[in-house]
């Protein structure tokens, strides 16, 4: 029980949801209040003791509808939940409340050709599952994909697997329109079309309930898992841009990483020889041939090949989940989002692997950026102190990186970095108590305080 919730009066307010599903369970309560805020030591120390009151687990939009008027009604916090697969916090309530877990919200509505509208608790594999069967699969995804949701995505995160083509969440065209419910007294359910969208989008659920989405699709390509593996980082980093802007060629991921990251890879061992740069990457079966002459002039040599969806997922070795396999071996690690600006040569890449060393490890993960190909790296951090941790970053932003800071659960602290006046008018009329995920905005705090 929180001091902000200690008033509340849970079997009431319990009896009023009458039939929708809650969970009282300490420890179950506990688990569905977390995400993987562990990556980072900071964000360790200000949110382990953080929990709900109480879960509550709709299974139909209406019941989204009448979980959000009791709660109104009772002036009690309330944070959405996908699958918690997040890393920065977001579904973790500073404030205690409600978790409203959104899990059992999962069907796919309809499909038709190139779109979709699904329910916000979807997992993305369990999407891809229903269009491939009409030649159709979801854009990009996380490194997350078994297990996290649409509306999770959407709301927290901003691009992944399959960017390199299709660019981040919040370019236009990437998210056709999501249903929202309010926290009003009388709580509606609101359609966002088109540029509207942006209103939710990656808003760590801090001003609507996402219910319903239509997403783009892609075309369904039977892809392939590769790895390569080259002599030295910069070599592979320069064939990774160079794959990145090969337009011939049908990829959906380039995940470059310099020695030691392989080493944490353990059930990729066999494929990762000592000391060798490794690129990890999706290749449409159609364009393998003339990929293995790319490989091959920058003198690469390719360790591993096969149908992806055999066997291990190499998908679940790159972006944040590189973290993770590096963690599990030495917990100790931690991590850094950093964008580089447009450079074909990578010139500022080479210097930030030169400077830091193994201190900062780098990964890369290439993508769209306004049409152009760029590196974002994640690199994996020797952690010492938070003084050294925040130099770090200083030092790449000084020299022209933009780092999306982890180690936040502040929207606008971490990627945003400036205040989306939109979302926060949008909060305004959806969520006039500010009852959503407080904490996460500091433009709505700022708001309340002027």
């Amino acid at each position: 029980m929180t001091a902000t919730t200690a008033a509340t009066n849970w079997d009431a307010l319990i009896a009023e949801l009458g039939s929708i599903e809650t969970i009282t369970e300490p420890i179950q309560v506990e688990k569905l209040s977390k995400d993987y805020y562990h990556f980072s030591p900071v964000l360790q120390k200000q949110l382990a003791d953080k929990t709900a009151d109480l879960v509550i687990r709709p299974k139909t939009e209406a019941e989204v509808v009448q979980a959000a008027k009791v709660c109104v009604a009772a002036r009690v916090p309330v944070t959405v939940r996908g699958a918690g697969t997040g890393n920065y916090g977001q579904c973790i309530p500073l404030e205690g409340g409600v978790i409203l877990d959104l899990i059992k919200l999962n069907q796919v509505k309809w499909v038709k050709p190139g779109i979709a509208c699904v329910e916000a608790g979807a997992k993305l594999s369990a999407i891809d599952k229903v269009t491939r069967e009409s030649g159709w699969e979801i854009r990009m995804y996380p490194s997350t994909y078994r297990t996290a949701t649409i509306g999770g995505f959407i709301g927290g995160g901003s691009g992944g697997i399959g960017s390199i083509t299709y660019g981040q969440l919040r370019d236009r065209g990437n998210l056709n329109a999501v249903k929202v419910v309010t926290m009003e007294d009388e709580p509606r359910v609101i359609e966002l079309r088109g540029d509207d969208v942006h209103k939710v989008l990656h808003a760590y659920g801090t001003n609507g309930i996402i219910t319903e989405l239509e997403i783009p699709l892609g075309p369904a390509y039977p892809w392939v898992d590769a790895i390569a593996v080259f002599d030295d980082f910069m070599t592979a980093a320069r064939f990774g841009q160079a794959l990145g802007d090969a337009d011939g060629l049908v990829k959906k991921l380039i995940s470059v990483h310099a020695w030691p990251i392989p080493g944490y890879f353990a059930s990729l061992k066999p494929y990762l020889p000592e000391g060798k740069a490794a690129a990890l990457l999706m290749i449409a079966e159609p364009s393998m041939e003339l990929f293995k002459e790319l490989v091959k002039e920058f003198n690469g040599k390719l360790t591993y090949q096969k149908e992806s969806g055999k066997g291990t997922a190499l998908a679940e070795f790159t972006w944040n989940h590189s973290t993770l396999h590096a963690r599990s071996i030495d917990p100790s690690l931690t991590y850094l989002q950093t964008l580089f600006p447009y450079d074909p040569e990578l010139k500022l890449v080479e210097h930030m692997y030169e400077y830091f060393g193994n201190e900062a490890m780098m990964h890369l993960e290439f993508f769209r950026v306004g049409g152009n190909v760029i590196p974002a790296a994640l690199q994996i951090i020797r952690y010492s102190t938070e003084e050294r941790l925040n130099e770090i970053i200083r030092y790449h932003e000084e020299k022209g990186a933009f780092i999306a800071n982890p180690h936040t659960y502040v929207l606008e602290d971490g990627g945003r970095k400036t205040i989306d006046t939109m979302q926060v008018n949008f909060k305004a009329e959806v969520d006039p108590y500010g009852l959503l995920n407080p904490g996460k905005c500091r433009g709505w705090l700022e708001r309340q305080s002027s």
